[in-house]
């Protein structure tokens, strides 16, 4: 066996996962109007026929007006619940769990695809995005506290309904320039109220907030995790140094696992190609987690998995573009 530490068993929650492997959510766009389809089942369950440890679904919007795109997977009141039924039932067919990824937009939806304003921290533009098949970015409505608790409370019910589709779980989207990622990053929060963007503590209030909600109303057997845009890359955004104390922040509101990505960055790290371009964030996770710490970003061969599980830069690696490459990856490097 080349790779040990890829084969061994680790604790997600109440989950074990039997390898360190994971498919991280992408987004496939193969949904019909947010409905689910038979592609889409077809999608994952050759997914989990490779035999990664976890699939992370690709993520899902919890409210109408944090809809990203036409072909988003809706977990929103229109849930298609028999068609996600089909998707988990395809993954667990092959004893492989599988999480919803739940998801606002917020400031990153466009009111062309959605009818409504978008919503956003603070009425600041999004730097994490450009123009679209919907237009230029446009200037989010900052929330008030109506806004604030209808939309935790509709990542908790989305959650509710992950359950009652089958899934093992939910990962909470804060990254990539999505809302819970806008109240984290100062570039885009701009508030000076409980929520500030001038503090670690007010930046991942929400955040904190959000996690309570889905962990009330989901049974303890069910896991939570949160994928964290832990840097922007960007003058003035948030900084991979701020991870230790924001990590011990989220974690103790109940997380199983925490994955680190890109924040205004995207899934990107300018100027970084190489594989684990977002080592540095996993790491310094790392310094404070008590929970699983995912790390994905170029990586596609064994040899780079291993050595990132050697270095304890991570402790559950992600293949994404590999695996859409090839779908078998998984088990092929677990074969090596």
């Amino acid at each position: 066996m080349n790779h040990p530490l890829l084969h061994q068993p680790i604790s997600l929650g109440s989950l074990t996962l039997k390898n360190r492997l994971v498919l991280p959510p992408m987004a496939t766009e193969k949904s019909d109007e947010g409905q689910v389809t038979q592609a889409l089942v077809d999608y994952y369950g050759d997914m989990a026929q490779s035999g990664p440890a976890l699939i992370i679904q690709e993520h899902c919007f919890v409210a109408p007006e944090g809809r990203a795109s036409v072909h988003q997977i809706a977990f929103d009141e229109r849930a298609d619940l028999d068609g996600l039924k089909r998707i988990t039932a395809a993954v667990h067919q092959h004893h492989v769990p599988i999480l919803a990824q739940l998801s606002h937009a917020g400031s990153a939806a466009h009111k062309a695809l959605t009818g409504q304003e978008p919503l956003g921290p603070s009425a600041v533009l999004n730097p994490a995005r450009t123009a679209s098949a919907y237009g230029q970015p446009e200037l989010p409505r900052p929330m008030g506290e109506k806004d604030l608790v209808r939309v935790r409370d509709a990542f908790a019910a989305a959650a509710l309904r992950a359950r009652e589709a089958g899934y093992d779980g939910v990962e909470i989207h804060a990254a990539h320039g999505y809302l819970l990622n806008q109240f984290y990053s100062p570039l885009t929060n701009k508030r000076t109220d409980a929520y500030t963007g001038s503090t670690l503590e007010g930046r991942t209030r929400y955040l904190r907030e959000v996690i309570q909600a889905v962990r009330a109303a989901v049974p303890a057997d069910f896991a939570v995790t949160l994928r964290l845009g832990g840097g922007d890359y960007m003058e003035g955004g948030s900084r991979p140094e701020e991870l230790p104390q924001a990590v011990e922040l989220l974690q103790q509101e109940g997380l199983d696992g925490i994955s680190l990505s890109g924040g205004l960055c995207i899934f990107f790290r300018p100027g970084h190609p190489e594989p684990g371009y977002f080592a540095e964030l996993s790491q310094a996770a790392k310094e404070t987690a008590r929970i699983p710490v995912l790390l994905t970003g170029g990586i596609v061969t064994g040899d780079q998995a291993e050595h990132f599980l050697a270095t304890g830069q991570a402790d559950l690696i992600g293949l994404g573009r590999a695996a859409l490459k090839d779908h078998q990856v998984f088990r092929k490097i677990l074969e090596e």
